[in-house]
């Protein structure tokens, strides 16, 4: 006899989920991964992201299928007074609320949270948004890229003598999502103790400037405006690409006794003792000069079984792999990060590990054709 998954540590917490896109799904996500009934209500043409491919599967996206397990799905047209009685219904059994519409449309149907709140007293109203409500640029729409782009992220991401760079993923909108996350979980602990819900508010525009460290540390303290470095640590060095023999490889030497083991295994010590290199500061004011001396050892080496043998020596140090490679090695499968689920859904594990109440992953997102709930299961479990 199968013994049944033990319940997630927010099992008995529902969760109506109006988010799209990415940010407010991921948020869903991370919450019933944990254990909560989530349920997502999307409108009538459904979320953007089953559009954004390919690859489809069965006319959905795998945007889609990456921030939608553990879900189940409704759709309503909120416009429509009959649907938002439903939505209405559906609230009054809810913990929770996470929507990502646009500054004051949810006020425009009566839903605002300031009439939420009162009708619905415990319920935790999170709102993912791209600059918030008010201020300068309060209610302008957000995406991850244009937020990149003005919290600076981009002017600190590519070469130092190219042109600034997106991050190859979109960072904004996931930290935003583990912010709303957090704030849902505050929220819920705070409520313990009060009995009341509240607005929980996660904006791109602010987890994009939280990224910035060290780079707003350094001009805090330096009023010198930070650029580009390409791979390497704007502080610390060796923390940089170097190449060897017959691939690069990722050096993070973050304290003088990694150097100097670096240094002795690569039948250099005396490198560890020259002024020039012998501690962080020295090292990060010279690095141009100690990245020549370390490739030209360096360069006579197999990258991989290099990089192998300094992390076995305590130097944290890695080869630079593929998504594939990355998503195939067997530390991925080891720390299960990798979960598969009837009807052929894989996607990414869960990074929170917890040893009484872990994880769990109870339902793939599906194809259009199956998915959606009808009205009256709203409140079904």
């Amino acid at each position: 006899m199968t013994t049944p998954p033990t319940p997630g540590a927010l099992a008995g917490i529902r969760v109506v989920d109006l988010s799209r896109i990415l940010g407010g799904p991921f948020c869903g996500q991370i919450l019933g991964d944990h254990g909560a009934d989530v349920l997502k209500i999307e409108p009538p043409q459904g979320d953007d992201t089953r559009t954004w491919g390919p690859p489809f599967r069965d006319g959905v996206a795998s945007y889609y299928f990456g921030l939608n397990r553990n879900k189940r799905v409704m759709r309503l047209d909120l416009t429509a007074d009959a649907d938002r009685e439903v939505l209405l219904s559906l609230l009054a059994e809810a913990d929770v609320m996470v929507e990502n519409f646009k500054t004051g449309t949810l006020e425009k149907w009566g839903l605002g949270y300031d009439v939420l709140s009162q009708r619905f007293p415990r319920l935790v109203h999170c709102r993912v948004s791209g600059f918030g409500a008010d201020g300068p640029l309060g209610g302008l729409p957000g995406y991850d890229a244009a937020i990149q782009a003005m919290a600076g992220i981009m002017s600190i991401n590519g070469e130092a003598d190219g042109d600034p760079l997106r991050a190859g993923l979109p960072v904004v909108d996931m930290v935003t999502g583990l912010n709303a996350a957090l704030g849902v979980l505050l929220a819920l602990q705070e409520r313990a103790r009060s009995g009341r819900g509240q607005f929980v508010e996660a904006a791109l525009y602010d987890s994009g400037l939280s990224l910035l460290h060290p780079h707003a540390a350094n001009w805090f303290m330096s009023g010198k405006t930070p650029t580009r470095t390409g791979n390497a640590h704007p502080n610390i060095y060796p923390y940089d690409t170097v190449a060897t023999a017959t691939a690069p490889i990722f050096l993070a030497v973050g304290n003088d006794r990694q150097f100097r083991i670096l240094c002795e295994h690569l039948g250099m010590p005396v490198l560890a003792d020259d002024e020039r290199y012998a501690t962080a500061g020295a090292r990060s004011v010279n690095r141009n000069s100690l990245k020549v001396e370390l490739e030209a050892r360096m360069g006579t080496h197999d990258g991989k079984a290099l990089a192998d043998a300094l992390a076995a020596a305590g130097v944290p140090c890695a080869p630079v792999l593929s998504v594939p490679d990355a998503l195939q090695h067997p530390h991925t499968a080891h720390r299960e990060m990798v979960v598969e689920m009837p009807g052929g859904y894989k996607g990414l594990g869960a990074p929170v590990k917890l040893s009484r109440t872990p994880a769990t992953y109870r339902y793939a997102p599906l194809a259009e054709g199956n998915q959606f709930l009808p009205r009256e299961a709203a409140n079904e479990g």
